[in-house]
């Protein structure tokens, strides 16, 4: 792992899925977010809160963090995650940009 230090909003993204805070997880995002997960795409608060519910919390899911490096984007960060849970198994990353201490965007994709 790099010497980065976890962004407060990343962490909070890690430690509100593993403990199961669904209520915590959506505030983790800014009200208009924008999250993509393999090309589906989810918007806002709503947005966030479905996703959740389909393929996060509600499917059990526990981050183990394995890496994460800035971008090349200000405020944008990817993110190397360990899956476990009842849906997605493995290790890929996620690319976020936060935006006063929130999450604004989350992509999930191979790169």
């Amino acid at each position: 792992m790099t010497d980065v230090a976890v962004p407060e909003p990343i962490q909070r993204f890690i430690d509100t899925t593993n403990r199961g805070d669904s209520a915590a997880f959506v505030e983790t995002f800014t009200e208009d977010a924008y999250l993509n997960d393999w090309g589906r795409g989810f918007h806002g608060h709503e947005g966030v809160r479905s996703w959740d519910r389909t393929d996060n919390i509600g499917k059990n899911s526990h981050f183990e963090l394995v890496d994460v490096r800035p971008a090349d984007e200000p405020e944008t960060y990817v993110v190397t995650l360990t899956v476990a849970g009842d849906g997605y198994n493995g290790t890929g990353p996620m690319t976020f940009t936060l935006r006063d201490g929130r999450i604004a965007a989350l992509r999930i994709s191979p790169n």
